[in-house]
């Protein structure tokens, strides 16, 4: 040891510390000891407690970290009137909040005290799903029992009900002739739907997603959108049918995507005043459609000369509502791309010089400040002016992208936004998945057939799974986390489809609606914001009866896990990772098929 002034010090400075350091070790270990008695005395055992285990985790010394263990639990049923409970869009607390802009259909999610500590159950005479592709076309009617969409569709031909089973025949308000018809005449207007230009698309008001079904054939990922409502249950038809939706509606609050993500956007009869408000709604498409991406809107006021008498208006109402709706479209630098019969298409301009224009201060919608960022997209309230695109970014535009599927393994320029992110880390994921993704297989041989459709990864990077198995009849929703690095955008780049989420809270899905989970280290990285009994919780509630999760992990977390998803009737089995590290450990779950005590099936 050196004194400042850089001579030697005595022996005796040396000596004289021992009794101090001895005493402190002595008091450290009694506290130490304090505390164990105290944590080994919980009844109550929760995650959300372990606030370092992050740091534990990948301290050097392993054997230092003693893994966690938990009390064998148990959680009773909920009653049979929750068997469609989406806790974050609950119709029964609707009169709680605000009719404006249909406000109270947005997320409001229960606090704690008033969180479900229960297990959903199933329909009465609910049945494993029908496998894809025939479940495009059909469904059995107790997983789904909604009588009222038919009744109330019946003319429009969205779905028939037949013995056990709704049948989908491709109807729609807007789809006379079935939506085959419909979208190979959208596919005439738009030629990028055929050669891989367009990619992802998403639907608002999607109604049983059938738009977003038949152009999965076509090579296009839609994202179908719909709120929750009393009857209708449309994203639920969807996600039964095996085809990708969410529950949202475009309010006062950005819906969960980056901006500058989808290729197309589409609304058919979908009632949105899209005008009013100062245009906020259509602001919000503009925001999430990339440079070069297309509108398009069929049904009113599109073709008003002659069908205005069908939409209870008058023809003056109706061009008043078309101009105005030109006009705003003209203002946001969009311009009508094609037009025919009922459908008109609009493309967002790809020229800067237009959105230098919107800098003007009679420039109406003006632009964004710079205080709003474009990609915060969590509970972010809109506002009435324009996203501009970054023009720094060259290869953004739909035109200068790689068209699919070169799309999906190209790095894309989007990277260089994200802390760490470069072509070299995004190859590197890429190389990551292709071994973990063979070991999976040999993990749960279900995954790459027709038993898993609808999955979910929990907490994805650059959405390295989905690339991976692209080939599989499955589709993926790559969540990325509200308060992580956002990389949704370069997932969206590469052709794929996600949202943002915190699993702080229930996601907006159905119960009942994805095959596979897959998580990676989300218990370590969120543990010390969530309980994780409740993000288990929520698992089971949106994992289908024979469903699967694969949650890879910590070793400190896996037998408290394993002990949790015991409580909540789920098989599990504890897995080395393919190059079997022993910090790190993979459960394979399984959820059980049950029925309520209170339910004619049990």
């Amino acid at each position: 040891m050196k004194h400042k002034d850089g001579k030697p010090g005595n022996r005796r400075d040396k000596e004289t510390r021992v009794v101090p350091l001895t005493i402190l070790l002595v008091v450290l270990c009694g506290l130490s000891f304090y505390l164990g008695g105290i944590f080994c005395s919980k009844k109550n055992f929760e995650l959300r407690d372990l606030k370092n285990v992050a740091e534990a985790v990948s301290a050097p010394k392993e054997s230092a970290v003693a893994p966690l263990h938990s009390r064998t639990v148990s959680f009773p049923e909920c009653s049979l009137d929750y068997q469609d409970y989406t806790p974050c869009t609950d119709p029964k607390r609707w009169k709680k909040y605000g009719t404006h802009r249909l406000t109270f259909m947005e997320r409001h999610c229960p606090p704690a005290y008033e969180r479900k500590e229960c297990l959903v159950p199933p329909p009465d005479g609910y049945k494993s799903p029908i496998r894809w592709p025939k479940s495009r076309d059909e469904c059995w009617y107790r997983n789904v029992p909604y009588d009222w969409i038919n009744k109330q569709k019946s003319n429009q031909n969205w779905l028939r009900k037949q013995g056990e089973k709704f049948l989908f025949p491709g109807g729609g308000t807007m789809f006379p002739n079935g939506v085959s018809a419909y979208v190979d005449m959208m596919q005439d207007l738009i030629p990028g739907i055929k050669d891989g230009t367009v990619r992802t698309a998403i639907d608002t008001g999607c109604g049983v997603a059938s738009w977003g079904g038949d152009l999965l054939d076509r090579g296009v990922l839609t994202v179908s959108l719909a709120p929750r409502d009393n009857h209708e249950a449309q994203v639920q038809f969807a996600l039964e049918r095996g085809i990708p939706a969410i529950l949202g509606i475009i309010s006062t609050q950005r819906l969960p995507f980056p901006s500058n993500s989808f290729d197309m956007a589409h609304c058919s009869r979908c009632l949105i005043p899209w005008t009013e408000f100062g245009g906020i709604y259509l602001l919000e498409m503009s925001r999430i459609l990339r440079p070069g991406g297309f509108w398009v809107l069929s049904g009113p006021p599109v073709n008003y000369q002659r069908r205005w008498r069908g939409w209870n208006t008058t023809i003056e109402e109706q061009k008043s509502d078309y101009d105005n709706l030109q006009k705003l479209l003209t203002s946001i630098c969009f311009k009508l791309y094609n037009k025919e019969g009922d459908i008109a298409v609009w493309q967002k301009s790809t020229n800067s010089s237009c959105y230098s224009k919107l800098s003007k201060p009679e420039a109406y919608p003006p632009k964004c400040d710079d205080s709003l960022e474009p990609n915060s997209a969590w509970y972010t309230p809109l506002r009435p002016c324009v996203v501009v695109p970054n023009p720094n970014l060259k290869k953004l535009a739909l035109n200068s992208i790689p068209k699919w599927p070169e799309r999906l393994s190209f790095p894309p320029e989007r990277l260089s936004e994200i802390f760490g992110g470069s072509a070299s880390a995004f190859k590197h994921d890429d190389s990551k998945w292709k071994v973990r993704i063979k070991h999976y297989k040999k993990l749960l041989p279900a995954l790459g057939t027709d038993a898993i459709r609808n999955v979910m990864d929990m907490n994805t990077v650059y959405g390295g799974f989905a690339a991976t198995v692209i080939n599989d009849p499955l589709w993926i929703m790559n969540i990325v986390s509200s308060y992580g690095a956002n990389t949704l955008s370069v997932v969206y780049d590469r052709g794929l489809i996600g949202t943002y989420h915190d699993w702080c809270e229930a996601f907006s899905t159905y119960p009942r609606t994805y095959d596979l989970l897959h998580l990676d280290g989300l218990f370590t990285a969120e543990s010390h914001r969530c309980d994780m009994k409740f993000v288990l919780l929520e698992m089971d509630r949106i994992l289908r009866p024979n469903g699967y999760a694969i949650i890879r992990e910590s070793s400190y977390f896996v037998d408290a896990i394993t002990s949790i998803a015991k409580g909540m009737r789920w098989g599990c089995r504890k897995e080395a990772t393919e190059y079997s590290v022993e910090k790190e450990k993979i459960l394979v779950c399984q959820k059980k098929l049950w029925y309520s005590s209170s339910s004619s099936q049990s």
